[in-house]
């Protein structure tokens, strides 16, 4: 959505609104997955964006602040069957209270042309958070698809009434990785117009590329715990 003042102009409370602070990488340890959170609470982001085995930790801190839960789900393959990645959704939101959650959609499938298939898996896990209010985001692994496929990819969510439709893991190898690139969420917004909403993530690492994607129109954007202060124009 088109913002109504130049992002250059926001404050960054308004700015970190925009921001999911990733918190996923799998060698943390709990003092570190602590101090990220807890950096992404103290700026004012959205959300922080944590692996499943994160959530009390996450719960413990976000308590009473603007900052919301933002889980993965099936992170970061999305080739596990239909069946678990709901059994995975509804153990999580069941549990805790997670505002958003981030499911990978099996590219490999996109890839494959099996776009009803697609649809299917996407509108089962959408179903299952629906019913505790969690929101969904659908990554679709961008850098792996052509832009036709990204196309039809952000039709697969919108039909299976998902939340938002977003770029990338930031884990996928044996690609060239342009993450949340210009021309692929013009692509994903002009393909959407209005129908869902937009996270871009993966290679946000400059303030001139974050602002950049608000000022186009971009919803949400996941960035590196490293990159949230740079973004924010807290640090060099």
């Amino acid at each position: 959505m088109k913002p109504t003042k130049k992002a250059s102009k926001m404050t960054v409370k308004e700015l970190a609104a925009y921001i999911d602070q990733s918190v996923l990488k799998p060698e943390f340890t709990e003092d570190d997955i602590h101090r990220y959170i807890q950096e992404g609470v103290d700026v004012g982001c959205a959300t922080v964006c944590i692996n499943p085995s994160s959530l009390p930790i996450a719960a413990k801190l976000t308590k009473g602040t603007d900052t919301a839960i933002c889980v993965v789900c099936d992170f970061p393959f999305g080739t596990s069957t239909t069946a678990s990645k709901v059994l995975q959704a509804r153990e999580y939101c069941s549990h805790w209270e997670i505002k958003e959650l981030d499911i990978v959609a099996n590219f490999g499938w996109m890839r494959s042309g099996k776009w009803d298939d697609v649809t299917k898996d996407i509108a089962a896990v959408a179903e299952a958070c629906h019913e505790y209010n969690t929101k969904v985001k659908v990554i679709f692994e961008t850098d792996a698809l052509t832009v036709d496929e990204v196309k039809k990819a952000c039709e697969c969510a919108i039909a299976a009434k998902a939340d938002f439709v977003k770029t990338s893991t930031g884990f996928l190898t044996g690609h060239e990785n342009h993450g949340a690139a210009p021309e692929i969420i013009k692509v994903m917004i002009d393909t959407c117009n209005g129908r869902i909403k937009i996270k871009g993530s993966g290679c946000i690492r400059t303030r001139e590329h974050f602002l950049q994607l608000i000022d186009m129109g971009i919803d949400r954007m996941g960035v590196g715990f490293r990159s949230t202060p740079v973004v924010l124009g807290l640090k060099e």
